[in-house]
């Protein structure tokens, strides 16, 4: 092959996309390497020679571009910089081999969605499913999921969060290390079998959350340096890698490329919504940071933007005319942490600045997060601005979650530690607070399985982030004398990974049978109750007491109470009311209790 002498930056749909272009006559790849002279691909197909083309650069943007008259999908393809050895595209959409192995040009239009009249769901009323794919089924792919898509439904999930995808090194791994941010896990399978999953989703009116990783590239397979150093951030990585070049020189095409990237799994995977990973790690002092870009991109397309976010800032939900980010919702794990805290007493760590009492548990539910401005002497300084003229639905309350669970020595869950009735009238509780419920695999059945941190790194490699993970706990004092954390599995041992998969068969057994079904009922009495909505502000007001706490609905015609006893007394239903749902009723326990903790719903 020759080099193209005829293309042009014009050529491509966005000037300025990276990764490789499929159409008519052929397949064109695009390549930023600013600070290189010379990009040669080397492209393989089955039973042929290897073919090479030397890419075009475009004046001095750092832009190359070259179009293979012969390129097909299903093409394997890697680069050579300034005579360099041989890397896979840092923009390719695919890894068949892994990571470090060749490129594969992928044809997502030839995907038939079976889906015809989808439209992107608004950003209300929904409960949400967080899911890690490899450990959600024994078979761990895309594929076997979709087998699961009815039990959810029948559950009452209206949408699904998909924990990161973008491929990593290995085959094992939460997905938060990922190098190639255009590439479905090789392990989970191809791409057209994620569209086939994100198909099923929507077919059974359940939206697709993504949760996106912009905040550092993983330890292995990052060949973005070899590209260029301007993609990254000198001297400001995180602690868990380098931080993307967002505000300094030559930011504009990096700022383009994460853009890019959003775009491409809006328009060829349809996906609803993403959840954007510590966003409090990405580092912007631009005029307008790069996540109010997104959040206007997301919106463009019609879908939303959720934020993990530590500091409790407002600017996330505000408006761009308010110099805000304009995110749909953010994480709101300050509910988490009282409620975990009221039952276990843990202050180690961040659960210092939480005492757990039903006042700071009622005092959440008002704002939305606890900490509003008032001093955390966990930071040593003020935490968190004022919240509570924001609409609920912005505000996403779990009592467990992946990071909640696998940052744990040993992955314990929360129904692991505290007891059965308190577990009950948590997940009641949560089932029906006004904010936006999150659910994490397995918890409405009370799974035995635990979910721990696990990767399938080099070795070496692998080895240090053991040791990393142990000095982590120690310096967090989430664990305080070290012998402990000889206790914690090995994330390199595949059987740190095989224990955290979900057994399914469990359901059948009558104790984790009897707490799905009270997650049932309460998620259906939810969407009763709220048709499909978060209730405005304006329709509820929180009380406590020393031991309970109670959110009063006043919807349309009917009062409905739900109150959570937080200990083992006695309970007096308020006068001209009728039960609708108690968590230790007859039919969600083996035998009814009267002095535990529980959530009872009444109806005036």
């Amino acid at each position: 092959m020759k080099a193209s002498s005829h293309l042009h930056v014009a050529d491509s749909p966005k000037p300025n996309d990276l990764g490789p272009l499929l159409h008519k006559n052929g397949v064109t790849y695009r390549v930023w390497a600013l600070g290189h002279t010379s990009v040669v691909v080397h492209v393989e197909k089955p039973g042929l020679p290897r073919r090479t083309l030397l890419l075009e650069l475009i004046d001095d943007s750092g832009y190359f571009f070259g179009t293979d008259p012969m390129g097909a999908a299903g093409d394997l393809y890697s680069f050579s910089i300034d005579g360099g050895p041989l890397i896979p595209d840092f923009a390719s959409h695919y890894q068949p081999r892994g990571v470090v192995g060749p490129s594969m040009v992928v044809d997502t239009k030839a995907y038939d969605w079976q889906t015809k009249n989808w439209k992107r769901p608004v950003w209300k009323g929904h409960v949400i499913y967080e899911c890690h794919i490899g450990t959600f089924t024994q078979e761990g792919t895309f594929k076997s999921a979709i087998e699961k898509l009815d039990y959810l439904r029948w559950l009452g999930v209206t949408a699904i969060e998909f924990m990161p995808i973008a491929d990593w090194s290995g085959q094992r791994g939460w997905g938060y290390d990922g190098v190639m941010l255009f590439a479905p896990c090789h392990s989970y399978g191809p791409p057209h079998d994620f569209q086939a999953l994100v198909d099923a989703c929507h077919s059974r009116g359940m939206a697709v959350i993504l949760d996106v990783v912009f905040n550092h590239l993983g330890p292995e397979g990052n060949f973005g340096h070899q590209y260029s150093d301007h993609f990254f951030h000198r001297g400001q990585d995180t602690l868990w890698g380098q931080n993307f070049n967002l505000d300094g020189p030559n930011s504009e095409p990096v700022r383009n490329f994460l853009c890019q990237n959003i775009r491409y799994w809006l328009e060829e995977f349809r996906i609803d919504g993403f959840r954007m990973d510590a966003t409090h790690a990405i580092r912007d002092s631009s005029p307008a940071h790069l996540l109010a870009e997104l959040a206007a991109i997301v919106h463009e397309h019609g879908g939303f933007i959720v934020a993990e976010d530590e500091r409790n800032e407002r600017k996330i939900l505000e408006p761009r005319e308010k110099n805000g980010w304009n995110f749909d919702a953010a994480w709101a794990d300050d509910f988490h942490h009282v409620m975990r805290v009221n039952q276990t007493q843990e202050h180690q760590s961040y659960y210092g600045m939480f005492d757990g009492s039903a006042e700071e548990i009622a005092r959440t539910l008002q704002q939305g997060w606890l900490y509003c401005g008032q001093l955390s002497l966990f930071h040593n300084k003020a935490r968190g601005t004022p919240c509570d003229n924001f609409p609920p639905e912005c505000f996403i309350y779990c009592i467990s979650n992946h990071d909640q669970i696998g940052n744990r020595l040993l992955g314990e869950r929360l129904h692991h530690v505290i007891s059965p009735a308190a577990y009950r009238a948590f997940s009641l509780f949560l089932c029906l607070v006004p904010y936006t419920p999150l659910l994490f695999m397995g918890q409405e059945w009370g799974t035995s399985s635990p979910f721990l941190y696990f990767t399938d790194m080099p070795d070496e490699l692998g080895a240090k982030i053991a040791e990393g993970r142990k000095h982590e706990f120690l310096e967090t004092k989430f664990v305080t004398d070290s012998a402990h954390c000889e206790k914690m599995p090995h994330p390199q041992n595949p059987e740190t990974f095989s224990r955290s998969k979900l057994n399914w068969d469990e359901i059948q057994d009558n104790k984790h049978h009897l707490l799905l079904d009270l997650y049932r009922a309460g998620l259906k009495l939810r969407n009763e109750l709220f048709s499909r909505d978060n209730p405005s502000r304006d329709s509820w007001q929180i009380e406590a007491d020393e031991n309970t706490v109670t959110i009063h609905y006043q919807l349309a015609d009917k009062r409905v109470d739900v109150s959570l006893c937080l200990q083992a007394i006695a309970k007096k239903l308020p006068e001209n009311s009728k039960v609708l749902l108690r968590s230790n009723a007859s039919e969600f326990v083996d035998a009814a209790l009267e002095e535990a903790p529980e959530t009872i719903i009444t109806i005036f």
